[in-house]
């Protein structure tokens, strides 16, 4: 009987197994896709053709294409095979350990820098899709409300250590931090003037310290020993 258990509990753990690799390759397979064709032009059936797998499969692993883009969204951000909650994010929690001001805005500075190398992409695929699909609008706006959120609880965060600048309220500085990191700014330095990512994180620590902090110190930026 305990053997029969154990093989029921085995064969079960391999299944689950089997379809979180196969969801997995079918969020591959609609990243690639969407990048390359854009979300209107690609077809579940092209998603399902990319990963391997019937039609059926993507709407019982993953959903609709919404959903699907929901997912591409969620992993980029989190930077797993899954959606991972803010507060339980690595960078996050160096945040809160670190007591320097400055310092808690350059870990985060890193920690946008290499969101922003697997979101920004996305970010091409819901501009061109959003005019059209109001379910794609509706979800940047509720993943952009969310970011504002979490923008300011960032910024208490950061003045938990230090003074903002004078006159400088939580909410306006959050909406400083939502701004500066978005894709759209991440896109503009790296894809139409040519900035590495490196160069983007340390200009984008160096801007939020100047704008921020009352005793920000200038931090040497990379960016400024070789201007063009």
């Amino acid at each position: 009987m305990g053997q029969e258990v154990n093989r029921r509990a085995y064969d079960s753990s391999a299944r689950r197994a089997r379809s979180g690799e196969t969801r997995q390759r079918i969020v591959a397979a609609a990243r690639a896709s969407m990048l390359a064709k854009g979300y209107r032009r690609t077809s579940v059936a092209d998603i399902a053709a990319g990963a391997g797998v019937n039609v059926d499969t993507v709407y019982d692993l993953v959903g609709r294409k919404p959903v699907i883009l929901r997912e591409l969204i969620e992993q980029a951000v989190s930077g797993a095979d899954h959606p991972v909650a803010a507060e339980q994010r690595d960078y996050v929690r160096a945040v809160r350990a670190e007591p320097d001001p400055r310092q808690k805005l350059a870990i985060y500075a890193r920690a946008v820098r290499h969101t922003m190398q697997r979101l920004a992409p996305l970010f091409t695929v819901i501009s061109e899709a959003s005019p059209s699909e109001p379910d794609v609008a509706a979800l940047w706006r509720e993943i952009s409300e969310r970011r504002a959120a979490n923008m300011r609880l960032f910024v208490s965060e950061v003045n938990s250590a230090g003074t903002l600048r004078t006159g400088l309220s939580i909410e306006r500085a959050a909406d400083i931090v939502w701004t500066l990191n978005s894709p759209d700014v991440y896109l503009l330095f790296t894809e139409q003037r040519g900035w590495s990512p490196d160069e983007f994180e340390h200009w984008l620590a160096d801007s939020w310290a100047r704008l921020l902090l009352d005793d920000a110190t200038r931090p040497v930026s990379r960016r400024a020993s070789s201007a063009r």
